[in-house]
């Protein structure tokens, strides 16, 4: 059975314009009748980092957040710290960060969450038992809510070439640790000079597996289960991520993540953004970013899998997308695991408003 995907499509760069056919697209298929009054409404966003220009504005999250409390439901903006270095390791850098670039509660409606803690490390437990992952770690808030809106600005990718719904949950909805696990099957490592023999990580680490050599952090690899506590743990960044992985492994890795997470929710609702098409994603972009295709649209979709196959789909069929089409393989094959992994279906409907 095909998965309807709605498109309304915009060309044009003017926030008027988008606003005007995100509202269209919201009152026409009226997503967010089934929530109940004072609901609590997670709304799965990134703000991109400092340098990124061409995230979600916030003006077209107001308008998500204005149409949810129509229905008398309570939304509130989420993320989570990533890995790499930048302005969102932490709660307190990516807060204000989200404030500099206009995601306060007075502009958008909504407050702003950071999902995971302080440092990334705060979260519950989820038993995967995959061949490429054992166990995930998540917000705890993951399983105690009914629903969910997840808003997508489509990228490119240095991994995945195409990066959609699927990666924002997969990456955006897990703490930093689940995040270097689907990165990288190798484990952490310290980086000598950096580290202040603090013990943070020592402490942290559940597999006494760091001990002290030559007055510095040392990780003993074999005894290393890899769950990445440490790189939390540690405020001088001094362990890092070994990024080198195989491309297909990484993205499967990303699908059973999503599926764990989307598996705990009732109601679902996804919304991407094919404006403002970078080659890389709003974790590396600029405002001097060569753009990876036209602006397509905005789609909307209950299915993932759809509509992360249907946006992928369009990109591809613009002229400019020689960067997505040479490598869709890789993306394709992520898709194609995801449909088997009952996330979602490749077949969609696409109806054009």
């Amino acid at each position: 059975m095909k998965s309807d995907v709605y498109l309304i499509k915009v060309a044009s760069s003017d926030i008027e314009n988008r606003i005007t056919a995100l509202k269209k697209l919201l009152h026409a298929i009226s997503p967010f009748s089934v929530y109940a009054k004072n609901e609590l409404v997670p709304v799965k966003l990134t703000i991109g980092d400092s340098s990124c220009v061409y995230n979600v504005s916030p003006e077209l999250v107001k308008v998500v957040v204005s149409e949810i409390k129509k229905k008398q439901a309570k939304p509130f903006l989420f993320d989570t710290s990533v890995i790499y270095h930048g302005e969102r390791q932490n709660a307190l850098d990516h807060l204000n960060l989200a404030q500099y670039k206009g995601f306060s509660h007075s502009k958008v409606g909504a407050p702003f969450l950071i999902a995971d803690g302080l440092l990334g490390q705060d979260g519950k437990e989820f038993e995967i038992g995959s061949k490429y992952l054992k166990k995930i770690k998540v917000p705890s808030f993951i399983g105690m809510l009914d629903s969910l809106v997840v808003l997508t600005h489509a990228t490119g990718h240095i991994l995945s070439i195409y990066a959609g719904a699927l990666k924002n949950v997969a990456m955006g909805m897990s703490s930093r640790s689940t995040k270097q696990m689907q990165h990288s099957s190798l484990k952490p490592k310290v980086t000598a000079k950096k580290c202040n023999s603090c013990d943070c990580c020592l402490i942290a680490c559940p597999a006494q597996a760091i001990t002290h050599k030559d007055g510095k952090a040392f990780i003993n690899e074999e005894m290393c289960i890899g769950c990445s506590e440490c790189l939390c743990a540690c405020k001088f960044d001094a362990i890092g991520v070994n990024w080198h992985e195989d491309v297909d492994v990484f993205c499967k890795r990303m699908v059973e993540v999503a599926g764990c997470i989307l598996a705990q929710f009732k109601h679902k609702f996804f919304i991407t953004f094919a404006l403002d098409i970078t080659k890389e994603c709003d974790c590396i972009s600029d405002k001097n970013e060569k753009m990876a295709a036209s602006d397509i649209g905005i789609l909307a979709s209950r299915d993932i899998v759809s509509l992360d196959k249907a946006t992928a789909d369009l990109v591809g069929e613009d002229k400019k997308a020689h960067y997505l089409q040479k490598s869709k393989g890789v993306y394709e094959k992520m898709f194609a695991y995801a449909a088997e992994n009952g996330l979602g279906n490749l077949e969609y409907n696409l109806i054009t408003l």
